[in-house]
């Protein structure tokens, strides 16, 4: 748990990205953010830490 004490989803994501986090690491943060965006909208990620990205539920909260 991070921050507010709400449960945390892991999740892992495919070598394509991990491989940008050393090489070009603003474009790891773009695509990480992009490929949860789509696969889990409404949540975000918190952490990220190989292999694997710790996401939170923002479904329903205001913004």
């Amino acid at each position: 748990m991070i921050d507010d004490q709400r449960p945390l989803l892991q999740s892992m994501m495919g070598n394509r990205i991990w491989r940008l986090m050393t090489s070009d690491p603003e474009k790891f943060k773009q695509e990480t953010r992009a490929y949860f965006a789509r696969g889990y909208p409404g949540w975000t990620v918190v952490r990220v830490k190989y292999p694997i990205v710790y996401l939170r539920d923002d479904r329903g909260r205001e913004g």
